[in-house]
Order: structure tokens, then sequence, then C-alpha cells
């Protein structure tokens, strides 16, 4: 590739990095896929939403198409207890899973002084002195156990709410899963459980050091090297966000050189190169090949087109940093979860939906568990047009989104796409 790129050229790069230029494989998807993925990405996002699938499941799908889930969670979560010799959870990119080869990176984000660890702390040894040290005592001893397990502890005090409800013991339990005293896992119903970190990582908790962890400097270069392998192209606020690092050096963690130092030594070590792409108003890194580079690392490349379709999470790394989905593909986009029902403009769960190098339009999607049905309860055309992009028309679009959604209806054991006549691309995707 050349200094300059054009915007389709980004676009294609990019989603090539992604792995979704090209039509899904046609094989049935393996364990050893699941572990490329999170290799390649370095991160797998969770979240409790269960509208339509879990968060988790879906940036798979949109990669590899039907696949038992039950397969997933076993690959993640798989023996009796919860523990995987192939990634662990913490703060990623939100709550994530992670391959364990990135533990050692995680060891200064555990380490690190934070408002909500130190009002968290405080807080604890105010209202219940001594809890900390006997609910890590009590992981220790009985783990894998969930937060009801060990509630005698502290038992619940006052009137429980519907939402957002917490405890002193789930309190003292998250606190010690992000200071890296306890290691968590997933159990039945999605369930939260911890365990000694001895026990589900083979290592010493981070609180003890343990001589495990890499120091802060070191963690975050590497972070930021992985994140320019796993995007292949993007500004430095691009590859800074994939693991949510500071953008400013000291911005909000501790041993930090900041964005613009890592990008210039990516470029020194050969690992990536300054490029200038159209419309962008920053310039771009581009993952370049390295001779000695890890394993991990892999070269940028334009598949010269893009043949794949896809519908992506609001979880999906696609669609993460919202002004590089804007900028690359014109798409303003917000998840509409927590916006009061009259102030929606799309619909509650919203996903983008991938064709070709363009996201074409957005629909509005419920698992209607009970009925049987996968639930269209809007669909939009997305007006806007990219540098590069021919403008397909609204009856390509229905099709081809039409053939995503009964895909995804048999992966989630669906037996029927119901569509509502609301949107403006309704009326295509109902021919479709």
């Amino acid at each position: 590739m050349t200094d300059s790129l054009s915007a389709a050229q980004a676009r294609r790069t990019f989603l090539d990095a992604q792995g979704l230029a090209r039509r899904r494989p046609s094989r049935r998807p393996r364990a050893a896929d699941f572990q490329a993925y999170l290799e390649s990405q370095g991160v797998l996002q969770l979240d409790t939403v269960n509208v339509l699938a879990r968060a988790h499941y879906m940036p798979l799908f949109s990669r590899l198409g039907g696949y038992d889930t039950a397969a997933l969670d076993a690959h993640l979560w798989g023996d009796h207890a919860g523990h995987s010799p192939h990634v662990f959870e913490h703060w990623g990119h939100e709550a994530s899973v992670m391959p364990r080869d990135l533990l050692p990176a995680m060891h200064h984000r555990m380490q690190g002084k934070a408002s909500w660890k130190s009002r968290t702390r405080a807080r604890l040894d105010r209202e219940r002195p001594g809890l900390l040290e006997q609910v890590r005592a009590a992981v220790d001893a009985e783990g894998p156990v969930t937060a009801g397990q060990l509630e005698h502890l502290a038992p619940h005090e006052g009137p429980r709410g519907p939402w957002w409800d917490t405890t002193h013991v789930k309190d003292a339990l998250e606190y010690l899963f992000i200071t890296g005293g306890v290691a968590a896992s997933r159990g039945r119903h999605f369930t939260r459980t911890y365990d000694s970190t001895a026990r589900a990582w083979g290592l010493a908790a981070a609180d003890e050091r343990g001589g495990w962890g890499l120091p802060p400097a070191q963690a975050h270069q590497l972070l930021f090297d992985r994140g320019l392998a796993a995007v292949g192209i993007g500004t430095v606020r691009d590859l800074c966000d994939h693991f949510r690092l500071p953008f400013q050096a000291g911005a909000r963690e501790a041993g930090g050189a900041g964005g613009q130092a890592w990008a210039a030594s990516a470029v020194e070590r050969g690992l990536a190169q300054w490029v200038t792409v159209e419309g962008w108003k920053e310039p771009a890194l581009l993952a370049t090949a390295s001779a000695g580079a890890p394993a991990w690392h892999r070269p940028a490349s334009d598949p010269g087109r893009a043949t794949g379709a896809a519908l992506l999470s609001p979880f999906d790394p696609v669609c993460w940093f919202r002004p590089r989905l804007l900028r690359m593909f014109g798409m303003d986009y917000r998840i509409e979860i927590y916006t009061p029902e009259p102030k929606r403009v799309f619909g509650y769960y919203c996903l983008p939906f991938l064709l070709g190098d363009q996201m074409v339009g957005r629909v509005d999607l419920k698992a209607d568990r009970k009925a049987g049905r996968l639930l269209v309860q809007a669909a939009w055309r997305e007006e806007r047009t990219v540098p590069g992009a021919r403008r397909r028309k609204d009856d390509e679009v229905g099709v081809a989104l039409r053939q995503e959604l009964e895909l995804m209806a048999t992966w989630l054991g669906l037996n029927e796409v119901r569509i509502a006549p609301r949107g403006n691309l309704a009326p295509s995707l109902m021919a479709g």
C-alpha cells in the first residue's frame, strides 16, 4: 500500500482486519474459530442485555454465521468451576473476556488508582469494617461462588429496588474483581461467579504483586499494538479506544506515555506506517509487515472488494467508537436502550446492517422466544453516501437484509421473521 489511501481502501482494510470483508465460511464454526477471533481482536465485550442475543454471541455470529452458543460458552467458561485455559474476564473494553496471554497486560489496570476504587474501598471500610477481608477469604476457601452464596456475610438492609440493586457483598466482590483480588467467570444463566486467582489463573492475586504483571508503560504499548493489529488502520484515537487506553498522557492511568508516543513507537519498530486517508482530518496508522513481529501481529490488507453482509450488535468492535463509525461509514449511531421511549429515533435495540463496505441500514430487533419469532420492530435505510461507494437500491438492500434476518432467526431457534411496517426500509424488507 502507498502512504495515501482512498476512503474506500481504508474501509475495506478495516473490514478485512475485522473479518467482515468477505462472505462467511460455509463450514460449521469450531472452537478454533472462537479462539482465532479472540486472539485477533484481543477482547470480546460482555453485557447483560438479552433482548436479542447476549453481547458476546453476536460478533461471532456476524463473522461466522450460525453456531452452537453452548460450544462458545464451553470454550469461554468450560470446566465445572467455570475456568478456561483460553481466556479470562476483566475490564478490557468495558466488561470483557480476553485471551490469556493478555493477562499480564491487565495487571497495571487492576493495580491502578481510580476514583471508583477509592470511594468503594472507603465506603466499605466505613460501613462494613472487615468485610473485604471476609469476602476474599470466603472466595479463596469456597469458590467458585456467586454473590448470593455470600450474602450471609453482610445481610442486605432496606428495600430492594427493581433495577441496579446492589449489596455490600456485591460491592465487595466487584471491588475485589476490579483490583485483581479474585477472578470472575460465568455460571448458569450468565451469572457471574468468583474464585481465587490461584485456581482460576494459576497466579497470585494482583494485589500480592506476584511478579507476573507487566509494568504500566509496557502494558500500554502492548495493548496499543494489539489494537493496531485488530483494526488494521485507524487514527491514534481509534486505536486507543480498542482497549480504552488514555489518549492523553496521564489522562486516566499512571505509567503511560499517551497515544502519540505509542504510535511513534509502533512506527519505529516497523509495526505501522503513517498514512493519509481521503476525507480524514487526522493522519492514520496502517499495520505493516515487520520481520520479527509477534505472532499476533497482522499486517493490514485491502481485499480490493468487500463481499460480506452482516448485522452488527452495538457491542461489536466495529460499532464501539462512534466517531470512527461516522467518519468511515457515514453512520451517526447511538444505542437507545437508555433513551426514554418518546425520544427514541430508531428503536430500543437497533443493529447496523453492513453490506459490502457500506452501512446501508439499521433494524430494531427483538427475539420473542415464547412465540418463536424474530421481531423486526423497525427498519431504516441509511441515507448518507460515503466516498467511493455506489448507492445500493432499496430492493437490493431489502433482499440482502431479509436473508440475514432469516439466518439469524434460524441461529436463535426462532421459526418466523415478523416485520412491522415502521421505518423507510420496511416496505422493501417486507417485499424481500
